[in-house]
């Protein structure tokens, strides 16, 4: 298969790319960065240079591709992450319907139903509600859980106060996603047989509340005592803002963290869960947290 892989190589899209390209298909990656054109290609892939918000750009790339990767990077320095996430998402729509592709992997997020309250992943169900409306396509919505690799923002906080801490904590669950178990699950999905039709698929490596994740954590760095704590969403919002972080950044972490901790985001989740948790649990992301302690 002709396969666009979008995200350059990122967590998840050069696991993504080289699993594709090891059984035998012909990948693009798009990146944004010139001089990723050598690693990429490195990997027995396609490089194609420009922007995701140039729809042009994109249809270009798209011409003959039967299935397309479809992500939207993280860009905090954005002055309006929504609107962002919004351009981003009429640029893959513009080009999707204009090249014909008819299978198309979106990667979404837990809480991606929600259409209020949840910070940043507003910006994937603005980007569901684009996509769901493209014709004769055959999409499946990637809904993964928190990133393992989110755990790193912490490192600061456990080595100069000795804690975890956020306005979600304790008994808390969380559902985890590490982005080996995410590429696996949108290379099967890219591969696969679909009709026309939207589909969702939850993705998850484990499920644990944030006193066990801390526990896991802590016993991988030699601090077997680690605790979790929660703290109020005034307390955060000022923590962050003092970490240098503008204050409507913070306030879409803040709101994203309250949706954690009061259940709401993980409601859909709940009720269409995985059949197959991902392999990568908790204390195995340990050992790579340990190791970049």
């Amino acid at each position: 298969m002709k396969i666009i892989v979008t995200g350059s190589l990122g967590h998840i899209s050069e696991p993504l790319t080289k699993e594709l390209v090891a059984k035998g298909h012909a990948v693009t990656v798009i990146s944004s960065k010139a001089e990723r054109q050598a690693a990429i290609e490195a990997l027995g892939a396609t490089a194609a240079i420009g922007s995701l918000e140039d729809a042009s750009f994109l249809a270009a790339t798209f011409a003959g591709a039967e299935a397309v990767y479809a992500m939207v990077p993280p860009n905090m320095a954005a002055p309006d992450v929504l609107a962002y996430y919004r351009n981003v998402g009429h640029s893959y729509a513009q080009a999707l319907e204009q090249a014909g592709v008819q299978r198309v992997v979106h990667l979404s997020s837990w809480g991606a139903d929600l259409d209020r309250g949840t910070g940043f992943i507003l910006g994937s169900h603005e980007v569901e509600g684009l996509l769901d409306k493209l014709p004769n396509v055959a999409l499946t919505h990637l809904r993964a859980g928190s990133f393992y690799y989110n755990l790193f923002g912490f490192v600061g906080m456990i080595k100069g106060m000795g804690l975890i801490g956020s306005n979600y904590g304790g008994d808390d669950k969380i559902v985890w996603a590490h982005p080996q178990d995410i590429a696996a699950a949108a290379a099967e999905e890219l591969t696969r047989a679909a009709t026309t039709g939207t589909t969702v698929r939850y993705v998850a490596s484990d499920e644990r509340t944030a006193t066990e994740t801390a526990q896991a954590l802590g016993a991988a760095i030699g601090k077997p005592d680690l605790q979790w704590l929660t703290f109020s969403d005034e307390q955060t919002q000022q923590g962050l803002e003092q970490a240098g972080i503008p204050a409507h950044i913070a306030a879409n972490y803040v709101e994203l963290g309250a949706s954690i901790h009061n259940g709401t985001l993980r409601q859909d989740y709940d009720r269409h869960q995985p059949h197959v948790m991902g392999t990568v649990k908790v204390e195995d992301f340990a050992r790579e947290f340990a190791a970049a302690f």
